[in-house]
């Protein structure tokens, strides 16, 4: 977990964003058996976004080769599934806030995850 990076397009929140890194790199690596060699996290005001790089594991590369993407894509579909929780969990405790809505993808070539969490929207004083 060396290689996790957290950026963020506001002025605060740059341990949240390593916190979120390394606990989704933490979560990937528990599920999978491997976690991804590099995570960046971005934050904004109510958008959680997790870049993930390096993430297949060895037999998953392996059948990527064999052209059996389908069966990769729809195996790290059910681990985001079975880890939706441990995920929201995580960003909720870490950022303070109520996660409205998670949504994940994968891309193959290159081997590249995203996490998305949206958070609720604070309640602002004026409302």
């Amino acid at each position: 977990m060396s290689d996790t990076e957290a950026e963020q397009s506001t002025t605060d929140g740059g341990s949240k964003a390593a916190a979120i890194s390394n606990a989704v790199v933490r979560l990937l690596s528990e599920y999978t058996g491997r976690g991804p060699t590099k995570a960046r996290t971005h934050l904004t005001k109510d958008l959680v976004t997790v870049l993930l790089e390096q993430t297949l594991t060895k037999g998953e590369r392996s059948l990527v080769g064999d052209g059996k993407t389908d069966l990769v894509l729809s195996m790290r579909f059910a681990f985001q599934q079975t880890m939706r929780d441990d995920l929201v969990t995580s960003v909720e405790q870490i950022t303070g806030r109520q996660v409205a809505a998670f949504m994940s993808a994968n891309h193959l070539d290159p081997d590249m995850a995203v996490e998305s969490f949206v958070l609720v929207p604070e309640r602002s004083d004026a409302a």
